[in-house]
């Protein structure tokens, strides 16, 4: 899993870093680094596969929330760091082969220890290339689409405006008054309902009797 940060760091300090750090302190001990001036870090598709394995379970479109996205679950930062924005704008976004060719810069970058998933994967610096074809494809488009149609499917729809609004319409009692824009899941987020939108419908199951269909106007409780 990686971590976030000013440089895309991920969640701890590289193999490199360490070995050094411990030659430092030994006095006499020499680190051997895992690159050789040059030449560039890389490993092959298995390895990658077996890092992602152990860091999404293998799902290359995953995108649990927890800020770390694709099969290498790359913060932000890391996958912007290693160039992957030039495919898209989060790792979960773009295919499998643009993620292992952002990966493999970064593994250029920081080493194997970029990865906690390193071990389990056998990923060392010193791999042959994993030669992917990062072209634009049907499959990264696709990856795209169904980004957007988790996007679209994980929250309730907003609420239409006051022309499309039916005449007879369940207003409510509650302390929040529906705004144009408004879904259950901003409310929700706004106003801090545990249990997102669908404890905010729960709580007004008799003015909300589908959770993609709100109005403006209609008065909802928060709690």
């Amino acid at each position: 899993m990686l971590h976030s940060g000013n440089k895309g760091k991920h969640r701890r300090p590289s193999k490199a870093v360490r070995l050094a750090a411990v030659a430092g302190l030994a006095g006499s001990a020499v680190a051997v680094p895992l690159m050789t001036a040059g030449s560039a870090s890389a490993a092959s598709v298995d390895t990658w596969e077996k890092v992602a394995q152990c860091e999404s379970g293998g799902d290359w479109s995953i995108n649990t929330g927890n800020g770390y996205f694709g099969g290498l679950q790359f913060s932000r930062s890391s996958w912007a760091a290693a160039g992957g924005t030039q495919y898209a704008p989060r790792a979960d976004q773009a295919t499998k082969e643009q993620q292992i060719a952002t990966a493999e810069k970064l593994l250029d970058q920081q080493g194997p220890g970029a990865w906690a998933c390193a071990g389990a994967g056998g990923l060392t610096a010193d791999g042959p290339a994993a030669g992917v074809d990062t072209g634009s494809s049907q499959a990264g488009r696709d990856a795209q689409d169904r980004a957007d149609r988790g996007t679209r499917q994980a929250e309730p729809k907003k609420a239409p405006s006051e022309a499309v609004k039916p005449e007879a319409v369940k207003k409510g009692d509650g302390e929040y008054e529906v705004e144009p824009g408004d879904t259950l899941g901003t409310i929700a987020e706004a106003e801090g309902v545990k249990g997102g939108w669908k404890k905010l419908q729960k709580l007004n199951k008799d003015v909300v009797d589908d959770a993609d269909v709100i109005y403006p106007g209609q008065r909802l409780h928060l709690s």
